[in-house]
């Protein structure tokens, strides 16, 4: 997938280069990454169009067909709802969104998503982004969201019901190298009618070849803002 993103790569032709049938494959492909190759091959391509958008100047239109769209109105709708960000904004931003809000759902009563994140000994992560997000591709905007100093308790409030997929990520470096950062996942897990609280504990390691992209812009998780001074 990765080689053949500008390509018109169909289910039979990746299945056919991993030697299985199109149904053995896709069974197992979703097993190891938790998307369908479809979803997951659509996710590296904007994932890609997000380091060519920061790390050069070629134009949206040329990004877009370099990674597989024919339509360059096609790809900047997609890109705009999975990223929270026009492509053209994407890279006035350097890659960041100043403002995430998470999703609104009314008409369900509330829960509370709670536990730990923790990190490898050897590694001293700052802030961490932790979010509920409907699918295993951390894309769209969050259910619910907060951000941690470091690797420790997070809680997220006000969470409706249904089945989400909580994700834990820290940037380690900048976003112009793939596979920067460290990502944890926890999911699928459920809010059901009545229930308060639900624990979740999850781990940060460093990203590997099968867990999908994150698509969305986060905040800047590089550095830890500087305390408001107040005149005295």
């Amino acid at each position: 997938m990765n080689e053949k993103l500008g390509e018109e790569l169909t289910i039979d032709d990746i299945a056919r280069a991993a030697t299985f049938s199109k149904f053995h494959f896709t069974r197992v492909f979703q097993q190891a990454t938790g998307v369908s190759p479809g979803r997951f091959l659509s996710a590296l391509r904007l994932d890609e169009a997000k380091r060519l958008l920061l790390t050069t100047s070629i134009t949206v239109a040329d990004i877009s067909h370099r990674v597989g769209y024919n339509s360059v109105g096609t790809f900047s709708t997609r890109f705009s709802g999975r990223v929270g960000l026009s492509p053209s904004a994407y890279r006035q931003q350097g890659g960041f969104q100043r403002r995430l809000t998470g999703e609104p759902r009314p008409g369900t009563r509330p829960a509370i998503v709670r536990g730990f994140v923790s990190a490898p000994p050897e590694i001293s992560p700052g802030l961490v982004f932790v979010g509920l997000f409907p699918t295993r591709i951390p894309e769209g905007a969050p259910v619910r969201y907060t951000v941690i100093d470091a690797p420790g308790a997070y809680q997220l409030t006000d969470v409706p019901e249904g089945t989400w997929h909580l994700v834990a990520h820290c940037a380690t470096g900048p976003l112009t190298r793939r596979g920067t950062g460290y990502t944890g996942h926890h999911g699928p897990i459920t809010v059901e009618p009545g229930v308060t609280a639900r624990l979740a504990d999850l781990r940060v390691r460093p990203k590997r070849l099968f867990d999908p992209p994150v698509l969305i812009a986060l905040p800047d998780l590089r550095y830890r803002p500087e305390p408001v001074k107040h005149a005295a």
